[in-house]
């Protein structure tokens, strides 16, 4: 044995907990904010506060800000001291802290602004994107560099799951991203339609999965045992859990996307495989709490455990959960209402929150050599954030299942029982509850960060932990068990863990790519004129995807609200896809048809609609956007060349100088409606935003005729 003495870096875990706890309070702020604009539409106040534009600043905070902070105090604490060893580099480490709060910034002043490439959980442009790869890059080389030089031979479990996290998401990130610029904020996605669906969810899910499951994975293998002071339950089933959850994981993005027009083949894969998945995930949470064997009467004084509890808890529920919603009746009923809501925030605020929480109590007073300012205020917190959780879930399974109900529902006659609106109406109350249970649950944060505050007065921050460790000699080792060789090679590791996490993505996207079966064409589809191209950007620089699908399914009382059901071929020319994941409003994929008064409306409605949607129906709880019917507000057109040449490169068949000819074309076709509207006495001219969004949503639809669909 030999005696090594060296430090720990404990600045750079001090300063990623000070980060989880300032965005974790700014995220929850502005979820409560947008839960309480879906009951009183008059909190949307200003252009850059509207529900539509900082729904994706909740999400992207709450995800990559609080969680993303959280997952790198955890690792960089964790790895010092299970690999006996000081990160690779400090410098590094500083990098790495900095940049990731500069991308955070990034995304907190474009996305009110309406920069948004409106890709869920992706949602921010190209060069933030390149930002998030370099730094991803950077977090990379410091861990690995730590995992090569370290002086514990064995690679524990948590780390695992560490190095599986930052291949995937590598990954994830960079095929999502593959996007066309037209300038330094404004980009299109390289794919289209169902393609660019079917990325995007392959992307979404797994972000979902390797970025809050699998990382707080590992921080769960480390901070489960130490809380308890016991070893973890099951070496074997942690081998079996890592192995069979990053593989299974990946096929499972398709389930998003059911009685879509992605191709059934896909579809179904996607419903096997996540059913596949609960077997892992409820492995991965037994080994966290039969743990706790023997322990319980420990977890009922301990504060720290009961986070980790309820935490571990609800893993194991929102993974039962998530692939009970992949079963094609359930789904049927669910997807696009408050349901899959109340699905995501179970894993959310109970998972990924309550394990942060347990951390930051557990990491806070020992880097600071002192105790934790207050136990009372800590089980205050516990309590009141497990009521807010219930207060936000419940309401919202109650509002889902009303919601697909409802839509459903025909008269004996064969008509619609109710319209949209109605629902609407119906759930409001509950979403008023829901609202309540998020303050709550943002009340219990503020009270962490003043009893952690506290404890930070009271303590000594140690930057330097001085520690000695003894290396034992791997040479003497008795026969090692199988999986050991890998654990021991952290670059096979790596390698092992690229090829298991790749293979899904490739079976399912290469034949959608591939072969043109998949997406039969129809000859009438054809590209957005330019007004209708500016159109689309307006509608989503303001979000409009967040609340309304584009996507008719085919049942009955689909077809019968919104017209006929969405084919793969007449998105072809959508470059992103916008078919949406909530209905917080009527589908608009038929808006344009003129033949459907369920979808139909003339220019002067959508005029006021936009002006004020409560002059149109009083009980709408849509944002206004006067703005935009603003007669001084005019189309930002300087781009408009730079857009016709992107569409054309990514694919759009426009013909070739056709960009020369795009400003006349859009003022043709913008005369027209601003005569319309001026017969209605309503004052616009050909520059009007208004009038561009007005020609996008006539354009919706417009091309379908079912009977010419022919595969190419």
């Amino acid at each position: 044995m030999n005696k090594v003495s060296f430090s720990y870096n404990n600045s750079i875990v001090r300063n990623f907990a000070y980060a989880t706890i300032l965005w974790g309070i700014v995220g929850m702020l502005v979820g409560v904010i947008i839960a309480f604009q879906l009951v009183e539409p008059r909190l949307n106040l200003t252009p850059w506060t509207t529900f539509g534009r900082i729904r994706p600043l909740h999400t992207n905070a709450v995800i990559f800000a609080f969680v993303g902070n959280a997952i790198f105090m955890g690792v960089y604490y964790i790895l010092q001291r299970l690999l006996k060893a000081r990160m690779f580099s400090d410098l590094l480490g500083k990098i790495h802290f900095w940049g990731w709060q500069l991308i955070i910034v990034s995304a907190a002043l474009t996305l009110p602004l309406g920069i948004t490439t409106s890709k869920e959980y992706a949602e921010l442009e190209w060069p933030i994107d390149i930002a998030i790869a370099l730094i991803w890059v950077v977090f990379g080389i410091n861990m690995f560099g730590t995992i090569i030089k370290r002086r514990e031979k064995h690679i524990y479990v948590g780390i695992w799951f560490f190095i599986a996290t930052w291949v995937t998401v590598a990954m994830l990130h960079i095929v999502n991203s593959f996007e066309m610029p037209v300038s330094f904020l404004k980009s299109y996605s390289l794919y289209a339609g169902v393609q660019d669906a079917l990325v995007q969810w392959w992307y979404g899910h797994n972000a979902v999965a390797f970025f809050l499951t699998t990382p707080f994975l590992g921080l769960m293998y480390y901070f489960m045992p130490k809380m308890a002071n016991r070893p973890i339950y099951s070496y074997k089933l942690s081998i079996l859990h890592f192995w069979s959850l990053i593989f299974i994981y990946i096929w499972a993005g398709p389930h998003h996307l059911l009685y879509s027009s992605l191709p059934d083949w896909a579809q179904e894969l996607g419903v096997a495989f996540s059913i596949m998945l609960i077997a892992p995930s409820w492995g991965g949470m037994l080994n966290g709490l039969l743990t706790l064997r023997g322990a319980w009467d420990k977890v009922r004084d301990d504060v720290l455990l009961k986070f980790m509890v309820v935490g571990v808890t609800a893993y194991g529920m929102a993974t039962l959960e998530g692939p009970l919603l992949s079963l094609k009746s359930v789904n049927a009923i669910a997807h696009f209402t408050d349901w899959i809501v109340a699905h995501v925030h179970v894993g959310a605020l109970g998972w990924n929150g309550f394990l942060t929480f347990a951390m930051l109590y557990y990491i806070i007073p020992r880097i600071f050599q002192t105790k934790l300012h207050s136990n009372k205020l800590a089980n205050f917190h516990f309590w009141i954030g497990t009521l807010g959780i219930i207060f936000y879930a419940v309401p919202m399974y109650f509002s889902g299942l009303m919601q697909g109900s409802m839509w459903s529902d025909f008269n004996a006659d064969g008509s619609l029982t109710y319209n949209f609106l109605q629902t609407t109406e119906r759930i409001w109350s509950l979403h008023i509850i829901r609202g309540i249970g998020g303050l709550l649950y943002l009340t219990g944060a503020i009270v962490m960060a003043y009893n952690l505050m506290k404890t930070i007065g009271a303590g000594k921050f140690m930057a330097e932990e001085q520690t000695e460790v003894q290396i034992a000699d791997h040479a003497a080792e008795g026969k090692r068990y199988w999986h050991k060789w890998i654990e021991v090679r952290p670059m096979t590791m790596l390698l092992f863990s690229l090829v298991a996490v790749s293979i899904g993505g490739i079976v399912q996207m290469v034949p959608t790519f591939v072969v043109k079966s998949n997406i039969p064409t129809i000859k009438n589809v054809k590209p957005y004129t330019p007004l209708e191209l500016v159109g689309r950007d307006i509608y989503i620089r303001e979000g409009c995807n967040n609340c309304h699908s584009q996507l008719v399914r085919p049942f009955p009382h689909e077809t019968e609200r919104y017209d006929e059901y969405s084919k793969a071929g007449e998105f072809v020319y959508d470059h992103p896809f916008l078919w949406g994941s909530k209905r917080t409003g009527p589908d608009l994929s038929r808006g344009g048809v003129k033949s459907n008064p369920n979808t139909y409306k003339d220019e002067g409605w959508h005029w006021s609609h936009m002006n004020n949607p409560r002059d149109v129906n009083p009980q709408s709880i849509m944002p206004s956007y006067p703005w935009l019917c603003d007669i001084d507000n005019e189309m930002d057109l300087s781009t408009l060349k730079q857009k016709i040449n992107a569409m054309r490169t990514v694919g759009v068949p426009y013909e070739k100088g056709y960009e020369n000819q795009a400003l006349a074309d859009l003022d043709a076709q913008a005369s027209g409606i601003v005569a319309t509207l001026k017969g209605k006495g309503i004052k616009a001219t050909n520059r009007t935003e208004i009038v561009a969004l007005i020609a996008y949503l006539h354009k919706l639809g417009r091309d379908i005729k079912p009977q010419e669909v022919a595969n190419n």
